[in-house]
C-alpha cells in the first residue's frame, strides 16, 4: 500500500514556491497494539465520557474544549473557533532562514516526513530549492501547521526529496544545569580512564539500524504466539540485575578480557602468576605509539604490582609508598597483603 500524506500544501521560498506533499517516515503501525477486553465476557470495551458531577453519558455533539481557569471554571473554545485561526503556514512552508546543520541542538529534534514535489508542475521548483539547499550545505527552518499547531521544521536534502523533521520550541526544551548540577567532579587513575578508552576502541563500529532489533517486541510476539498455540510454559526472558561497581579498575579489566574474547580476569591485585597477563592489559590499553617493549617476566610482575598499589592509592585516596627499584617494595607490597 502507497504511503498517504498527511498534509498537502505549498513550499516557499521568496517568491519561487510549489505544491508538496509531506509523508511520515517515522511509523509505529506494526507495533504489537491490544485492546482492552472485558476479561468475564472477553468482549471489547468502550470508552465512554460521562459528566464528572451527574455521572450521565455525555454524547460527541455536546462535548467542547474547556480552558481551566479557576477551581470549576472553565472557558469553552469551540473547534470552529480555533479553526478560525488560520495562520499562512496552513497551507505553506515558509523558509524564513538558513542555517548550519551542526547548529541545530539534537534535543530540539522532533519527528521526521518526506517532502516531495506534488504534481509534475512543481517538479522544477522543488529541485531548485533542494539543489539550492544542498549547494550552500545548511539546513532551512520553516513552519507548517500539523495538528491545529503551528510548528518548526527543518528542511535537508536527502536524495531526490527533502527531508523534514519538526522541532520543538525553546521553552518546550528543559534547561540541563537543574539536572546536573548535583554531579560531583570525580578524579580518577589515568590507568582507569585508558582501559576505558580500549574498552570503547574495541567496540567502534558504524551505526546500522538493521543491527539492532526491538528485543521487548519479539518477546511480546513471542509471548502471543504461546498463548495461542495453547503452551503451558510462556516465554519469560530473565535478564542479569545491574548493580553498583564495588572495584572500578577490576569491573574494567574483566570488560576488557571480555571484550576481547579472553577468560575474565580474577579479583584482586595481579599476582606473580597473573601479572603477565595484567601487563598484556595495560598495554594494549595505552595510546598508540606508546606502547611499551615486552618486559621480562620477573620485571612484568614487578611492574605490574607497583601499578596496581599506585591505582589502590589513587582511588582510596591514600599514597603510594612503593619504588621500582631494589627488591624492598615486593617485600613491601607482600608484606601489606
Amino acid at each position: 500500500m502507497a504511503a498517504r500524506a498527511i498534509w498537502k500544501g505549498y513550499l516557499k521560498l521568496s517568491l519561487v514556491s510549489c505544491a508538496v506533499a509531506l509523508y511520515p517516515a517515522a511509523t509505529s503501525t506494526s507495533k504489537v497494539r491490544f485492546n482492552t477486553l472485558n476479561r468475564q465476557t472477553g468482549n471489547r470495551v468502550k470508552r465512554l465520557y460521562v459528566d464528572s458531577e451527574t455521572g450521565e453519558p455525555v454524547e460527541p455533539e455536546d462535548q467542547v474544549k474547556g480552558f481551566k481557569v479557576g477551581k470549576n471554571e472553565y472557558i469553552q473554545v469551540e473547534d470552529e473557533e480555533i479553526d478560525a485561526l488560520k495562520l499562512e503556514s496552513t497551507h505553506t512552508i515558509d523558509i524564513e532562514s538558513f542555517v548550519p546543520r551542526k547548529e541545530v541542538d539534537e534535543r530540539y529534534l522532533d519527528s521526521p516526513y518526506y517532502l516531495v514535489p506534488d504534481d509534475k508542475v512543481a517538479q522544477e521548483a522543488f529541485a531548485v530549492i533542494r539543489d539550492a539547499i544542498r549547494e550552500k550545505g545548511m539546513a532551512a527552518i520553516g513552519r507548517v501547521v500539523m495538528a491545529r499547531r503551528e510548528r518548526l521544521i527543518l528542511l535537508e536534502p536527502l536524495d531526490n526529496g527533502l527531508v523534514g523533521t519538526t522541532l520543538h520550541y525553546a521553552y518546550e526544551i528543559r534547561g540541563e544545569k537543574e539536572v546536573f548540577e548535583d554531579i560531583p567532579k570525580v578524579d580518577y587513575p589515568d590507568e582507569v580512564k585508558d582501559l576505558a578508552l580500549h574498552i570503547v576502541e574495541t567496540k567502534k563500529g558504524h551505526f546500522e539500524p538493521r543491527t539492532f532489533e526491538d528485543r521487548y517486541e519479539n518477546a511480546l510476539v513471542e509471548l502471543i504466539r504461546a498463548k495461542q498455540s495453547g503452551a503451558t510454559e510462556l516465554p519469560t526472558p530473565k535478564a542479569a540485575p545491574p548493580s553498583n561497581v564495588v572495584n572500578l579498575m577490576d569491573a574494567l579489566k574483566r570488560s576488557l578480557a571480555a571484550e576481547e574474547g579472553g577468560k575474565p580476569a580474577e579479583k584482586g591485585p595481579p599476582t606473580k602468576k597473573s601479572a603477565g597477563k595484567t601487563t598484556a592489559a595495560a598495554e594494549a590499553a595505552a595510546p598508540a605509539g606508546k606502547a611499551a617493549k615486552p618486559a621480562p617476566k620477573k620485571a612484568a610482575a614487578k611492574s605490574a604490582a607497583t601499578s596496581a598499589t599506585k591505582s589502590s592509592g589513587k582511588s582510596t585516596g591514600g599514597t603510594s609508598t612503593g619504588r621500582t627499584s631494589g627488591k624492598k617494595p615486593a617485600a613491601k607490597q607482600k608484606k601489606a597483603s
